[in-house]
């Protein structure tokens, strides 16, 4: 059986942390295959195979193993969010007189396609 270098620095890295007493939530470590090139080999740390994810959000981004790292799907995800939040105020605002609307919209949906 053949080792990577990967496998034996997570296996380093569970090992580390065991001494100090900070357990790492293996069910939130995921692994990502950036590159084509890249093999797709399976990884493990603390006997639990890790999750292989295409894409993953982190600190707000979305990151995508597409060999581009486009941003379009942080787009897709800022542009729903911002179509149900003018859902929600559509729905629930009865009086809908327009300087009421645009501090709504200014409020609640732009950030979201700001951001």
């Amino acid at each position: 059986m053949i080792i990577f270098q990967t496998q034996v620095d997570l296996d380093r890295l569970v090992e580390w942390a065991e001494k100090w007493q900070m357990q790492f939530n293996v069910s939130k470590c995921k692994v990502m295959y950036v590159s084509q090139k890249n093999p797709r080999f399976s990884y493990s740390m603390s006997n639990n195979w890790l999750q292989v994810v295409i894409t993953e959000k982190n600190l707000g981004v979305m990151i995508s193993s597409e060999s581009d790292l486009k941003c379009s799907q942080q787009c897709i995800n800022a542009y729903k969010k911002a179509i149900r939040v003018m859902g929600m105020i559509r729905r629930t605002i009865s009086y809908k007189e327009p300087k009421i609307m645009l501090s709504l919209y200014k409020t609640l949906v732009r950030p979201h396609v700001e951001y």
